[in-house]
């Protein structure tokens, strides 16, 4: 077999393969010799079809199987021969494969990129300091508390935080729209579920009042005909209910699986809860800042095979995180996403082959360990997990995920940054601020 190589970019390889054709001329015939007893021809007894017969009718359909079969096995060979890391399958131009002469065909692909790990040790790595204090814990307690408020009707007038009904008739230029029209409609004010002029237009009327209001849509609303429109709404306010939070007491606490009742015990529980995700909560920003510096250090061609691949995978997170079907989304809107998360996956993988990590077991079990502490049956989703080999790797892949972590921490610049309770769980919330 002769093979000739020729790289046409940074990852891209065209391959040129000649097989002999002795090679497939002989696999052909032992092919067709043996479909000799097999084969049923009119005219001939079973098992007694001439050779020659059988090579007339069949033998451009065996070609063809054994030529399929050898681009596969002799571009796997090629490959090996020389030294390649191929991402993905190839796209072949078979050039001749006749009877006689040299089966040649043309392989191009990509190969996967040569990284080198370097320059770690230039990140900076800002590490959040935290601690749960009174004040977050009372607020955290006031939290739980109005997600399980009740409601009571007042005669004031409506508010931000109340729950309403109210009847609404909507129209646009003096004519009625789909969906532009309830009767004893609940709006909790303030929640932003509504459109803002409408929840605004509900504050301050009491019950029994009635008021028309203009509503402005936005461009980009999910109906056509009221994109930019101004509607004209006519309330008339059916109820206003307060909330109610419910007292800490007893009967609150066992609602909770806490059979004492007591507040000490219920309130080292939240604690405990908010200690918790408190950790995960500064693991996973510094795993961001992780990724985010590993990704910039390094510049290379990512195989499109394997964005092809991550963007399937992600537009089918998409469908299951939504329950909205993704398939008639264009590839760019997840190419950016995929082709991020396949340039990490080489980097990190290139990491754990350069440096020899193993997964730690003890981080393992760890892991898995705090995971179930927070299901009812703790023994039971442990018992699940060890049973489930692809359900497991999602555990070892995350240590091995802290493992990387870990292992450019210690060489990159690492700061300790103090801050609050609230900031590291709401990120997004402090970078708005700081940004107004």
């Amino acid at each position: 077999m002769q093979v000739s190589l020729e790289t046409t970019g940074n990852i891209d390889r065209k391959m040129t393969v000649a097989v002999p054709a002795d090679k497939i001329d002989s696999e052909v015939d032992k092919r067709l010799k043996g479909m000799v007893k097999r084969v049923k021809i009119d005219g001939f007894r079973p098992g007694k079809v001439p050779f020659s017969v059988v090579k007339k009718r069949y033998a451009d359909s065996v070609r063809y199987e054994v030529v399929e079969k050898l681009l596969g096995s002799t571009f796997q060979e090629a490959a090996a021969q020389e030294k390649l890391r191929v991402a993905g399958l190839p796209e072949i131009d078979l050039k001749t494969m006749e009877e006689g002469k040299d089966m040649e065909y043309t392989a191009s692909f990509q190969v996967y990129p040569e990284i080198t790990i370097a320059g770690v040790e230039t990140l900076s790595i800002a590490r959040p300091v935290a601690a749960v204090d009174d004040a977050d814990l009372a607020k955290m307690i006031d939290v739980i508390r109005g997600q399980n408020k009740d409601w009571q009707t007042v005669e004031r007038a409506a508010e931000n935080g109340d729950m309403i009904k109210v009847d609404f008739d909507g129209s646009v230029d003096g004519e009625a729209f789909e969906g532009g029209a309830a009767t004893d409609y609940a709006v909790e004010l303030g929640a932003g579920r509504m459109l803002k002029d409408f929840e605004e237009g509900l504050v301050g009327m009491k019950a029994g009042e009635e008021k028309t209001i203009d509503v402005a849509f936005p461009e980009n609303y999910q109906a056509d005909n009221l994109k930019g429109k101004t509607a004209q709404f006519k309330l008339t306010m059916k109820e206003v209910r307060a909330p109610v939070l419910p007292e800490v007491n007893e009967d609150f606490i066992k609602k909770f699986g806490l059979e004492s009742g007591l507040v000490d015990e219920f309130h080292a529980e939240v604690k405990k809860n908010m200690e918790r995700e408190l950790a995960n909560a500064i693991k996973s920003q510094l795993k961001q800042q992780v990724m985010d510096g590993l990704a910039e250090l390094h510049t290379f061609d990512v195989p499109k095979v394997l964005v092809t691949d991550e963007i399937r995978y992600i537009r089918d997170e998409f469908s299951q995180n939504t329950g909205t079907s993704a398939d008639n989304m264009p590839d760019e809107l997840f190419a950016p996403q995929a082709e991020r998360r396949v340039k990490l996956g080489l980097i990190v993988g290139e990491v754990i082959r350069q440096n020899d990590l193993k997964r730690d077991q003890a981080r393992v079990d760890a892991m898995l360990e705090s995971l179930a502490s927070t299901y009812e049956d703790p023994q039971a989703l442990m018992d699940y997990y060890r049973g489930n080999r692809q359900a497991m790797q999602t555990i070892e892949a995350a240590v091995m995920e802290e493992m990387i972590v870990d292992w450019v921490m210690e060489k990159a610049t690492v700061t300790d940054e103090a801050r609050d309770f609230d900031s590291v769980m709401n990120p997004n919330k402090q970078a708005q601020t700081e940004a107004a």
